[in-house]
C-alpha cells in the first residue's frame, strides 16, 4: 500500500475525532489535523493533499465557504463534508460547490476508511480486480476459439471483447492491450472460416433459424413500432458505426434513455451500396437489383451513385408489409456539420411525424479521412484513441443534441442502427485483375479477380451470397481477418498507405456483428 497519502481533515470538535484519526494512520494514511477553516486554508496553500475531510458547522468560517477556498486553490482535491445538518438545501449547494461525497454525522470508522479508499486507492483497486477478471476470461475465450460456436456465441463473444476494450480505456497502463488486439485477431480468424462456412446458408434458410441480418431490421424494429402508433418514430442509421464505437455513445445516452440494445449481422460485401440498401430495402442486393433494376445503379460501389434512393426503397417495403401512414416517410441524409446543426434546429417539427429516417455519415467519414489526413493518425493513433475521437465528434455532434432534444418527448421511440462497421486493416494481401475490377480495398469484383485464399472468401457463384451478377464471368472477393487488398502496380507505395487505415467491406466481427438499439426516454 502507498504511505504517503495525506488526508487533511477540518473540524472544530477534532478531539472527538482522535479513534478515526488514529484508525486512518494505522491504514497507512498521514492525517493533519486544523480547527477551523482559515487554518485549513492556510495548510491546503502550503503543501499538497490528496484528501480533505471537511466539517460544514464550524465557528468563524463555515465548511462551505472553506470548500469554494479550496477548489480554487486546487480544483482536483476530492473534498468529503462532513456535517450533523442533514437539511436537503445543505446537501444541494455542498454539490454544487462541487463536493466529492457527504457524510453525516455521527460517523463510523467504516464510512470514513471507506471514503478513503474510494477517493486514494479506488483505481487501483479497481484496476486490480480488472486484471484479474480479464485474465481469467482470456484464458476461457482461449478455450471457447478452440471449440465449435454459433452464431449467438459469436455475437456474445465480440461483445465481451468490445467490453474489455471500453475497460481497458478506462484503465491504461495495465498492459493487456497488446494480449487483448491479439485475441481478437485469433478470433476474427475463426470467425472468417465461420462466416465462410455458415453465411451462404443463411441467406437460404427461414428467419428463425439463422441471425437477423440486414434485411431483417425495418420489419422487425421499425415496423413493429410505427404499427404501435403510440409517438413519432425515428429511425437513424449511423454510416460505419462499430458496436465498441455505440458502446462509447451509450455511456452518454444513459442518463436520458432506456436503452436496449440487441445485435445483428451485417451483409455481405460490409459496404454502404450493398449493406445500407439492404436495410432500407428490406431485400438482398441481388433481389434489390431484380425488382427496382431503375433503383440499382450499376457502376462504381459509391455511397452516392448507389445510395440515392434509400428513401423510394424505404417506400417500396412499406407498401409491401402494407403500412399505411398518416404522411409519408421524413428522410434526411446528413453529410456536413451546417446541415446537421440545421436539423438540430428543426428536430422538434420531425417529431410532428409518425417516421423519419434519418442518416448520419460523419463516422465513415472520419473512418476514410484518417488515412487520407495525417494529423488525424496522429490524433488517433490506435484503437483506443479512435474511440477516444469519435466520442468527441458524437458529444458535439448534431445527433447528440438531436437525440437530446427528443428525450424531452415522452412517447417517442428510436431505433438506432447501422450498417456496417470497420477494422483497422494491418496486412496487405495482393490482388490481380484487369482494368475493369473495382478499386474497393476489402472486396473486390471482376473477371479473374486472384487473391490468395487465405487472405479473402472467393465468390464464384454471386447467387450464393446474393449479390448482382454484373455480368456471366464476374466473381467477387471479399478479405477476411484485417487484410487489405494491394494490386501488384506501385505495391509497396499502396501497402504503406493504406497500412493502419480503417476500412470495412468484409467479413471480421467489427464489420459485422452490429448493434441495434431501442432508445425511449426516461
Amino acid at each position: 500500500m502507498r504511505t504517503s497519502w495525506q488526508i487533511l481533515w477540518v473540524d472544530d470538535e477534532i478531539d472527538l475525532l482522535r479513534p478515526h484519526i488514529k484508525l486512518l494512520q494505522a491504514k497507512g494514511y498521514s492525517v493533519e489535523t486544523v480547527t477551523n477553516g482559515e487554518d485549513a486554508i492556510a495548510l491546503v496553500k502550503k503543501q499538497p493533499f490528496d484528501l480533505v475531510f471537511l466539517d460544514e458547522s464550524m465557528v468563524g468560517m463555515g465548511g462551505l465557504e472553506t470548500l469554494a477556498e479550496i477548489k480554487e486553490i486546487d480544483s482536483s482535491i476530492p473534498v468529503v463534508m462532513v456535517t450533523k445538518n442533514d437539511a436537503e438545501s445543505v446537501m444541494d449547494e455542498a454539490i454544487g460547490r462541487r463536493i466529492s461525497d457527504y457524510l453525516t454525522k455521527p460517523v463510523n470508522p467504516t464510512q470514513i476508511l471507506l471514503a478513503c479508499k474510494k477517493f486514494l486507492e479506488g483505481k487501483r483497486i479497481e484496476a486490480d480486480y480488472v486484471s484479474r477478471d480479464y485474465t481469467k476470461e482470456f484464458s476461457q475465450t482461449a478455450v471457447q476459439l478452440m471449440n465449435p460456436m454459433d452464431w449467438e456465441e459469436w455475437i456474445a463473444l465480440y461483445a465481451k471483447l468490445s467490453q474489455w476494450e471500453i475497460e481497458f480505456d478506462r484503465h491504461r497502463g495495465l498492459g493487456f492491450e497488446q494480449t487483448l488486439a491479439d485475441q481478437k485477431r485469433d478470433a476474427n480468424s475463426e470467425f472468417g472460416k465461420f462466416i465462410e462456412k455458415n453465411y451462404p446458408a443463411w441467406l437460404q434458410a427461414d428467419k428463425g433459424d439463422r441471425p437477423l441480418l440486414s434485411t431483417d431490421i425495418v420489419s422487425e424494429y421499425v415496423i413493429p413500432a410505427v404499427k404501435k402508433d403510440s409517438g413519432p418514430v425515428f429511425f437513424i442509421v449511423v454510416d460505419c458505426m462499430r458496436l465498441d464505437q455505440w458502446l462509447v455513445f451509450e455511456e452518454l445516452l444513459a442518463t436520458d434513455f432506456q436503452i436496449q440494445r440487441d445485435h445483428y449481422f451485417g451483409i455481405l460485401p460490409t459496404a454502404t451500396p450493398y449493406a445500407r440498401n439492404a436495410i432500407f430495402a428490406g431485400l438482398f442486393p441481388s433481389e434489390i437489383e431484380a425488382h427496382y433494376p431503375d433503383l440499382w445503379q450499376a457502376g462504381n460501389d459509391d455511397d452516392h451513385s448507389q445510395n440515392k434512393y434509400e428513401k423510394e426503397l424505404l417506400d417500396k417495403l412499406l407498401q409491401r408489409k402494407k403500412v399505411q401512414l398518416r404522411s409519408g416517410v421524413r428522410y434526411v441524409k446528413i453529410i456536413d456539420t451546417d446541415f446537421g446543426k440545421k436539423i438540430e434546429s428543426e428536430i422538434m417539427s420531425y417529431s410532428q411525424s409518425q417516421l423519419t429516417a434519418v442518416v448520419v455519415n460523419a463516422v465513415d467519414m472520419m473512418a476514410h479521412s484518417r488515412s487520407d489526413y495525417p494529423i488525424l493518425k496522429e490524433i488517433a493513433p490506435d484503437e483506443s484513441a479512435y474511440r477516444s475521437l469519435t466520442r468527441s465528434w458524437f458529444e458535439h455532434s448534431s445527433l447528440y443534441g438531436m437525440l437530446k432534444t427528443l428525450a424531452k418527448v415522452s412517447n417517442i421511440q428510436i431505433v438506432i442502427t447501422t450498417d456496417h462497421g470497420s477494422i483497422r486493416c494491418m496486412r496487405g494481401a495482393k490482388a490481380l485483375g484487369d482494368r475493369e475490377t473495382s478499386t474497393n480495398l476489402r472486396y473486390k469484383y471482376g473477371r479473374n479477380v486472384k487473391v490468395d485464399d487465405k487472405y479473402a472468401v472467393h465468390i464464384r457463384n454471386s447467387e450464393d451470397y446474393k449479390l448482382p451478377r454484373r455480368g456471366m464471368l464476374i466473381d467477387y472477393v471479399i478479405a477476411k481477418e484485417d487484410y487489405y487488398f494491394v494490386y501488384p502496380t506501385e505495391y509497396h507505395y499502396y501497402l504503406n498507405h493504406y497500412r493502419d487505415s480503417f476500412q470495412h467491406g468484409g467479413i471480421s466481427m467489427e464489420e459485422m456483428i452490429l448493434p441495434v438499439v431501442t432508445l425511449k426516454p426516461r
